[in-house]
């Protein structure tokens, strides 16, 4: 068993989420699907899945080869149960497979800024004991529309999603809440147009991720807790959770 990580770009990995999910003694399976890494079949053998960020567009398949398989992916862990991490495009994508929508936004939110956290985060299994202002890291310029029945948990006045759950054991996160002292340099580097919105980004992070650190690892260590708290529940569920249908090798969406 192992919990599958689906990286979209170079840059964009777990960061703070791998720490946590070695802590609790899991084991990572890294699908870098941006280098030709092959999204599996089905949800035998991975016990949560951890969907990162990324430049494309949750709502279209343009220059997005992997989206129908994610969603299939995603869908047969709502389906089973199983526990899912989504974060910024994830968190988007969990949206749309749960029935939700991800549309384009009005412009970019990039930099360190503040979300909300609204009453049902006090009783959230993740974020409760969060303040009610928390500073993020955010980085994306699309935004999504939460299905009927999840959660909202997280909110500011710019994108009103920003961290939500859906059922038991699924969570997206609009914001990187992994980020550590690397995330922004890697950013930064990576998205250099982005970065130039927004000066004094690099000055503004010791303070920020100083402030940030004790609520992210408390979630991220939450989060691998329940994996391996629900280790063999999620195993006979996905043994017994139908595979994705695949017509002429394509995963139907």
């Amino acid at each position: 068993m192992a919990v599958l990580v689906v990286e979209h770009v170079p840059g964009e990995g777990p960061y703070a989420i791998g720490p946590a999910l070695d802590a609790a003694g899991l084991r990572t399976r890294l699908c870098r699907v941006w280098a030709g890494d092959v999204l599996p079949e089905s949800l035998v053998g991975i016990e949560a899945l951890v969907v990162m960020g990324g430049p494309m567009a949750a709502h279209s398949d343009d220059g997005f080869p992997t989206r129908g398989a994610e969603l299939a992916l995603l869908r047969a862990a709502l389906a089973a149960d199983v526990p899912v991490l989504g974060v910024c495009l994830g968190a988007q994508l969990l949206a749309v497979a749960a029935g939700g929508a991800a549309v384009e936004g009005s412009g970019l939110q990039v930099g360190w800024g503040d979300v909300r956290t609204g009453p049902p985060a006090a009783t959230d299994p993740l974020l409760a004991g969060a303040p009610g202002r928390l500073g993020v890291l955010h980085w994306h310029g699309d935004t999504m529309e939460l299905p009927d029945g999840a959660v909202l948990l997280a909110s500011c006045d710019r994108y009103p999603v920003q961290a939500f759950r859906v059922g038991g054991a699924a969570w997206g996160l609009q914001f990187h809440l992994e980020a550590d002292e690397s995330t922004v340099d890697t950013f930064m580097a990576a998205f250099p147009a982005d970065a130039a919105t927004v000066p004094g980004l690099r000055a503004a992070t010791p303070a920020a991720l100083a402030a940030l650190i004790p609520h992210r690892d408390r979630v991220l260590g939450r989060f691998a807790a329940l994996v391996a708290d629900r280790a063999e529940h999620t195993a006979s569920r996905t043994f017994f959770t139908p595979r994705p249908c695949l017509t002429n090798g394509v995963v139907r969406p």
